[in-house]
């Protein structure tokens, strides 16, 4: 007899329909399973078994033989355990047929006939809403991410026996509730106010949670470059409705969830600077989503930038500059998002002391060169704000003042963001860094202080085309947090302050290049090219620790 039974795999995180066809026919008891199954799905054989008979169901003497369509895709993991084995039971009598109509199955199932979770129960659940199914039956333990998901009935299995004797008329299946919201943290989050000092540091993040820029912090080991980057999510906006449906999927697919519901937070991801390739931006044997996907909608910290292998660090190129992942392999293509907020740090040197006025640097210069060659301009081309650390004096450190706390700063974001979302609401944006190049012209157009700024970054410092561009989009940022409509010239100089740093200069690494860009105090019109020769102050900006803030 022919059983046929519905279920579901992924492709990166987008499901598609497995048809598990089930034939008991004449001859010598055998198994055969096709449809290009992985190891894990072959060795299910032994599993189904041992879980049928244990569940009371004697396996008849028959050859069973299994199709796994469409047989051009490759099947991997363990979750056509379930169906494989409802679909024996069925063809042998045990149950009519049409009781699994439009129903899907997933499942792993253990030798004593209990159901082990599987990945990806949340973006199945919307794929079986989308083909209108009757039912979707899922281990118990994830079958409460899956429930989050309205207009299908989501029922939750703990046993094989408990799916036999539904089907056979005889028990009945728990319809899953939705999993409350994943829980938060055990300690209280940090906070900005625990920072001394680091004003200039402190607002380059402000800028960076505000437009979604990317950002490194550069300086002296134990000067708080960690500290503060761990601190950035608490001054980003809450996830919203779509974000945090994206996020849980990521997380699902990748196994994260573990039946705890939707993702509440925004993800903080920070690998160790050890990972390969693959982990970091995905990939490997199965295809998972790499740490840049896990941070969807989220900051991926990179601590010791320096130290992470060069063909990882290079990978980041796509996802960084498109916002999604493709990783082609040699039957198909599968994309994973990826618009993450890039936070790195690094050290200006091996020992982490070069241009220190307090420690000698132990480096020579030969080892600065191939240390800093780590890092490839076209990688940094492609990070915003570009942050200078200084160590905090004691008395400073020391002081009894507590900084700017986090739910300060976090209103100036959402305020920000807010304009950014009405206006970019039509081309479906919600950030500055996500614009295109057509926008820029209509939305971050730059007066003649600002141009002549740009002109002397590209003539003098080498400014790349796209260094312009996400200048432009900083600028338009820092304008957003003041509530102005309009760019100043001086907001253009400001990016530029926090971008073109020269990281070659062995004295004084990743010191400011403009520091000032050349314009006097008050100026309202570019100045001619000989007056640049002294940079001094900026109408509006005021110089932090080689940094700068704008001033209210």
């Amino acid at each position: 007899m022919l059983t046929r039974v519905l279920s579901a795999a992924l492709v990166g995180i987008e499901p598609y329909l497995v048809e598990v066809e089930v034939d008991l026919a004449g001859g010598l008891p055998a198994y055969q399973l096709v449809g290009l199954p992985a190891a894990a799905t072959v060795e299910g054989k032994v599993r189904i078994r041992g879980a049928l008979e244990n569940s009371g169901f004697k396996v008849p003497p028959r050859k069973v033989s299994v199709n796994l369509a469409p047989a051009d895709v490759r099947k991997d993991g363990a979750a056509f355990d379930l169906p494989i084995a409802v679909g024996i039971a069925v063809a042998a009598g045990l149950a009519p047929a049409d009781l699994l109509a439009d129903v899907l199955l997933l499942g792993e199932l253990s030798l004593d006939g209990s159901i082990k979770p599987v990945r990806g129960a949340l973006p199945v659940a919307a794929f079986a809403r989308a083909r209108r199914a009757r039912g979707l039956i899922l281990p118990a333990a994830c079958a409460a991410e899956a429930a989050v998901v309205d207009g299908v009935a989501v029922y939750a299995a703990r046993a094989l026996g408990e799916v036999l004797a539904f089907l056979a008329g005889a028990g009945e299946l728990p319809r899953a509730r939705p999993a409350p919201a994943g829980p938060g943290p055990a300690a209280p989050p940090a906070d900005f106010s625990e920072v001394r000092g680091q004003a200039a540091a402190k607002r380059a993040l402000e800028i960076a949670a505000a437009g979604g820029h990317n950002v490194i912090l550069v300086g002296e080991p134990g000067c708080g470059k960690t500290m503060l980057a761990r601190r950035l999510p608490s001054i980003l906006p809450a996830l919203e409705v779509e974000e945090t449906l994206a996020v849980s999927t990521v997380h699902s697919v990748a196994g994260l969830l573990g039946g705890a519901g939707l993702v509440a937070e925004r993800p903080f991801r920070a690998p160790h600077h050890s990972i390969s390739p693959a982990g970091l931006v995905g990939g490997g044997p199965q295809c998972r989503p790499g740490e840049v996907s896990l941070a969807h909608h989220g900051v991926l910290f990179l601590d010791e930038l320096p130290e992470f292998a060069r063909p990882a660090l290079e990978a980041l190129r796509q996802p960084l500059e498109d916002r999604h992942v493709t990783i082609v392999r040699a039957r198909r293509a599968v994309t994973f998002p990826a618009a993450f907020t890039l936070v790195a740090a690094a050290n200006p040197c091996p020992c982490g002391h070069c241009g220190s006025e307090l420690r000698a640097c132990t480096c020579s210069p030969l080892q600065i060169a191939r240390y800093r060659a780590r890092l490839s301009g076209p990688l940094l081309d492609r990070i915003d704000l570009h942050v200078p650390v200084a160590p905090i004096p004691y008395a400073e450190l020391a002081g009894a003042a507590a900084g700017e706390g986090s739910a300060a700063i976090r209103d100036r974001v959402v305020r920000a963001r807010e304009i950014q979302r009405r206006r970019l609401a039509p081309y479906g944006l919600y950030c500055n860094a996500q614009m295109t190049t057509g926008l820029l012209a209509s939305e971050c157009a730059v007066d003649a202080l600002g141009d002549e700024a740009l002109r002397r970054a590209v003539g003098r410092d080498g400014l790349s085309a796209r260094g312009v561009d996400r200048v432009r989009k900083v600028a338009r940022t820092i304008a957003d947090l003041r509530g102005a409509a309009r760019l100043r010239g001086a907001d253009v100089i400001l990016a530029l302050q926090y971008r073109a740093l020269d990281r070659d200069d062995v004295d004084q690494p990743w010191r400011p290049r403009l520091e000032g860009a050349g314009f006097a105090a008050g100026a309202t019109s570019p100045p001619s090219p000989a007056a640049g020769s002294a940079p001094t102050g900026l109408p509006g900006c005021a110089t932090l620790g080689g940094a700068a803030a704008v001033s209210s």
